[in-house]
């Protein structure tokens, strides 16, 4: 999204203390290059460990608080501490939390943020997020996401892996039941335009239909990874099986892809 200049502000002082345990994500680091079109509300900090979310707070608050800012705790319970974060008139809402230490790839660093989580675990971990609430937010997130990293089919195939309660298919039809708003369930958000809502139902009706056939199209072995191109340096979702593309697994803290015809 765009950030706030109070929000880039505060991530920019931030930043020294990100490290590959503790670092950005959700929306604020899935649109924080200014060409997005939504405000986050909030900084997302998500760390490996209930002891790292206690050890990064309080860093960040010593940071923070050393440089004429105010933060006031508004909930601090083992492995989630929300705060908000205030200097003069301008607030913003910032969280560090407990996340699951197992993704796909390792954090990135960013020149604003510091360290942040890899796009491809952003965009899935929006996956998980939109099946599990229906928030107008998530949707907005997702149709970038599915539009701008990796197509949804390619998404979900992976996020069985990340949660393997779920199969490819069970969180494509899950994801069916998203994606019915009106006008006013944008209201709230901080948007650089009105989503045209017939635009999105077209392209969201076309996702999945597109997800299922990808998910239909793979070996039931193979769920739960991604598919990085050889020759093309990237995840892919469209390409034949000639052994330009390997898959590649998940474990705790990512992983590089790999460039031999084997399973990670």
């Amino acid at each position: 999204m765009p950030l706030t200049s109070h929000q880039a502000a505060v991530a920019r002082l931030l930043s020294a203390n990100r490290t590959l345990d503790s670092y950005l994500a959700g929306g604020a680091a899935l649109h924080v290059e200014p060409n997005s079109k939504r405000y986050s509300d909030d900084l997302d900090y998500f760390n490996d460990s209930e002891e790292r979310v206690a050890s990064a707070f309080a860093d960040d608050r010593s940071q923070l608080e050393a440089t004429g800012y105010i933060v006031e705790v508004l909930m601090n319970q083992p492995g989630f501490i929300r705060a908000v974060v205030k200097k003069g008139d301008t607030a913003t809402k910032v969280e560090w939390a407990r996340d699951t230490a197992w993704r796909f790839m390792p954090a990135i660093k960013h020149e604003l943020t510091g360290y942040q989580l890899h796009p491809i675990d952003l965009a899935i971990n929006k996956v998980l997020a939109l099946v599990g609430r229906d928030e107008p937010r998530d949707f907005l997130d997702m149709m970038e996401a599915q539009r701008d990293i990796l197509p949804l089919g390619a998404l979900c195939w992976a996020a069985a892996g990340k949660d393997p309660g779920f199969t490819p298919f069970s969180l494509v039809e899950l994801l069916r039941r998203r994606g019915r708003y009106r006008p006013e369930d944008f209201a709230p958000l901080m948007l650089r335009e009105a989503p045209d809502l017939t635009s999105l139902k077209t392209e969201w009706l076309a996702a999945l239909e597109s997800a299922d056939e990808f998910i239909r199209s793979r070996p039931a072995e193979e769920i739960g990874c991604l598919y990085y191109s050889r020759t093309d340096g990237r995840f892919v979702a469209e390409f034949d099986d000639g052994g330009n593309v390997v898959q590649h697994h998940g474990r705790p803290g990512g992983v590089l892809p790999r460039f031999s015809t084997s399973p990670d």
